[in-house]
C-alpha cells in the first residue's frame, strides 16, 4: 500500500495453531490464528477490556452479521470483517465517544485520495462528521455501528488494491487495539525493529524516527530540570544564574551548542534562542520571555509523546510527492510551496477555529479565480448575515451582497467582486467534499497574530500574488504583470490551470524541517491530546 505506510512485524503460522502476535508498533496481541478451508481465521483477544482498550465502544457479533448480511459483503471480506474485530475484541476502530479517530480521518482521506468508489450514503455520512469537531457517540447508536462497519469495509477493499504490503500477516493490527507504556513503545520503535522498513517512504515518519532517540534518551535519564518562571525579560548582555540555567536546558535538546555556560547572555546564546523560537512558532527575538520558558518546561516525556502521536498520524496522511505541491500545516498556520525538493515560497494563513476546523485531506488545485464572487455558505447566511439584516436593513447593500433565490426561511445570498470582498482578489479551488479552498482576505491585519485558527474552515493565505503566480507558472500567457493586473481588475475571471498542483492540508504538531531540526506546535485542535489519552498508559 503506498500511500498507507503502515505495517507491523507479525509471525504468522499457516498451522492449527500460531505464535503471539504484535500489533501495532509492538503492542502485543494475545490473538492467535488458525487456518480453515483455506482461510485464516482469528481467535478472539480477550485480554482487550474497556479499561486497556484503545477506543470506549465496543461492538457485537450480532451487528457485524448483520451488517454482513445486509450489505451483501462477499465471504473473502466477510472473514476479514469478523478477524479485524476478533482480534480487537470487537472494540471500534474508526470512532470512540468523541468521534472520529485519526485513524478513522486517516483511512477517509487516503481513500478519497485515491478516488475510491464509496456506497453514497456512506461518503455523505463521513463527509458530514468529517466537517464535525464536536460529536459524542453513544453506544448502542447503530447509525454510527453502521458507519464504524462501511468504513472497515472500505479499509478491506483499499488494502486489497495494494496487495504486497498489507496482508492477511498484518492487515488487523495497523489500527492501535491497547493502550501502551509510551517508552516502551519508543524502546521498541528504536532498538527492536518494531516498525517495518515500509516507512522508509515516508519522509515525516523517519524524520521524526531520527530525533525520537534524543527525547527517549532524556526522558530515560529522567527529563530536563525545569526553569524557574521568569518575571523580566533576559536579553543579550544580561546576566545571572538563570542564564547559564537556560543554556544547559538548550544544550539538553542540542539546540545550544556552545561550550560556553557561564551566566553571561552572549551572542552565541542569542542565535541559539532565535533559531529556538523559529522552531516552536515564536517571534525569533533572540529574547528569554515566560512565553519561551513555559515551551522550554515541557517534560521530556511530553516531548516523547508528542513526536510518536505524530509519528502515528504520518501513517495515515498520504506522503507528499517529490513534485511541484503545496503544503499547508494547521497547527503552524503556514502554507509552504514547493519546487521537488526545494521549498520556493512560505507564508501565513489562518485556518479554521476550532468547531469550523480545516479538515486534513489532500487535492489538486484545478482553478484559479480572480475577482470572485463569494457565494455564502448556508451556515454563515444563517448565523451571522441574517441577524444582522435584522438589525440594519442596509446591510447588504453596505457589504455589496444581494440575495440570489429565497430558500424556505433562509435565503441564497453572495458577496459581489469589489474590494471588501471576503475572498479578497482571488481564490484557488481544488474539488473537495468540504468546500474548502484558499483565497485573499481584506483583512490582513489578522496575520499578525501568532494564533491564526480564525476562519470558517477555508483557508486565507498572506500572500496570494505570490501563490497566483506559483501556481500559473507553467502557463506563459499569464504573466507577473498580467496576474496583477487580473487581481485588480473588477470582473470576475475564471483560469484553468494547465498543470495542477497538489495540495497536501496536514496537522502536524511536531516535524522536522528541511534542515533537519526538530519543530513543535500547540495542538490547535486538541487531536493529539485526544489520541495521547488512548495510546498511552497512565500511571
Amino acid at each position: 500500500m503506498k500511500n498507507l505506510l503502515i505495517a507491523a512485524t507479525v509471525c504468522l503460522c499457516f498451522t492449527t495453531s500460531c505464535n503471539q502476535v504484535a500489533g501495532w508498533l509492538g503492542n502485543e496481541s494475545d490473538s492467535t490464528a488458525t487456518v480453515e478451508n483455506n482461510a485464516i481465521v482469528w481467535e478472539r483477544d480477550e485480554s482487550i477490556n474497556e479499561s486497556n482498550a484503545y477506543s470506549d465502544l465496543f461492538l457485537d457479533s450480532a451487528a457485524i452479521e448483520n451488517y454482513i448480511s445486509k450489505e451483501n459483503v462477499s465471504d473473502s471480506s466477510a472473514q476479514k470483517i469478523r478477524n479485524f474485530y476478533k482480534v480487537r475484541n470487537y472494540q471500534y476502530a474508526w470512532f470512540t465517544t468523541q468521534g472520529l479517530t485519526e485513524q478513522g480521518r486517516g483511512i477517509w482521506s487516503l481513500q478519497s485520495a485515491e478516488s475510491v468508489k464509496t456506497e453514497a450514503a456512506l461518503k455523505q455520512r463521513m463527509d458530514s462528521l468529517m466537517m464535525n469537531d464536536s460529536i459524542f457517540v453513544q453506544a448502542g447508536d447503530s447509525s454510527y455501528a453502521q458507519t464504524e462497519l462501511g468504513l472497515t469495509e472500505e479499509f478491506i477493499a483499499y488494502a486489497g488494491m495494494h496487495k504486497g504490503i498489507i496482508n492477511e500477516s498484518n492487515l488487523y493490527y495497523l489500527v492501535p487495539a491497547k493502550r501502551q507504556d509510551a517508552m516502551q513503545l519508543a524502546d521498541s520503535i528504536l532498538n527492536k525493529n518494531k516498525d517495518s522498513a515500509l516507512y522508509a517512504g515516508n519522509a515525516v515518519y523517519t524524520g521524526l524516527k531520527n530525533h525520537l532517540t534524543h527525547y527517549y534518551n532524556a526522558a530515560k535519564n529522567g527529563g530536563w530540570q525545569p526553569l524557574p518562571a521568569q518575571g523580566k525579560n533576559l536579553k543579550k548582555g544580561s546576566s545571572g544564574q538563570e542564564v547559564s540555567a537556560i543554556k544547559k536546558r538548550l544544550a539538553a535538546t542540542n539546540d545550544y551548542t556552545n561550550a560556553d555556560t557561564t551566566s553571561v547572555f552572549s551572542d552565541s546564546l542569542a542565535m541559539a534562542v532565535q533559531q529556538y523560537q523559529k522552531r516552536n512558532g515564536l517571534a525569533p527575538t533572540g529574547m528569554i520571555n515566560d512565553s519561551l520558558i513555559n515551551i522550554l518546561n515541557v517534560p521530556a516525556q511530553e516531548r516523547l509523546e508528542q513526536i510518536l502521536v505524530n509519528m502515528n498520524r504520518a501513517m495515515w496522511m498520504q506522503p507528499a510527492d517529490d513534485s511541484n505541491r503545496i503544503v499547508v500545516n494547521i497547527p503552524s498556520f503556514m502554507l509552504y510551496a514547493y519546487e521537488g525538493s526545494s521549498k520556493v515560497l512560505e507564508m501565513p494563513v489562518i485556518v479554521g477555529k476550532e468547531g469550523s476546523g480545516t479538515v486534513m485531506f489532500n487535492g489538486e488545485i484545478n482553478e484559479v479565480v480572480f475577482n470572485p464572487t463569494w457565494n455564502i455558505p448556508q451556515s454563515i447566511v444563517e448565523k451571522e448575515i441574517m441577524p444582522a439584516m435584522k438589525k440594519d436593513k442596509n446591510y447588504l447593500k453596505s457589504r455589496n451582497m444581494e440575495i440570489v433565490s429565497q430558500n424556505d426561511s433562509i435565503p441564497t445570498i453572495r458577496q459581489m467582486p469589489g474590494r471588501d470582498n471576503a475572498m479578497g482578489q482571488v481564490k484557488f479551488l481544488f474539488p473537495n467534499s468540504y468546500d474548502i479552498y484558499l483565497h485573499d482576505t481584506p483583512d490582513k491585519s489578522l496575520f499578525s497574530q501568532q494564533e491564526r485558527a480564525l476562519s470558517h474552515g477555508c483557508i486565507r493565505v498572506q500572500d496570494p500574488l505570490a501563490l497566483a503566480q506559483f501556481v500559473l507558472k507553467n502557463q506563459q500567457e499569464w504573466t507577473p504583470e498580467k496576474i496583477s493586473s487580473s487581481m485588480n481588475g473588477s470582473q470576475e475571471q475564471t483560469v484553468k490551470v494547465n498543470q495542477q498542483k497538489p495540495v497536501y492540508i496536514t496537522y502536524y504538531t511536531a516535524w522536522v524541517d528541511e534542515n533537519g531540526h526538530m519543530n513543535f506546535r500547540n495542538d490547535v485542535y486538541g487531536h493529539d491530546n485526544g489520541t495521547r489519552s488512548r495510546m498511552f498508559v497512565r500511571s
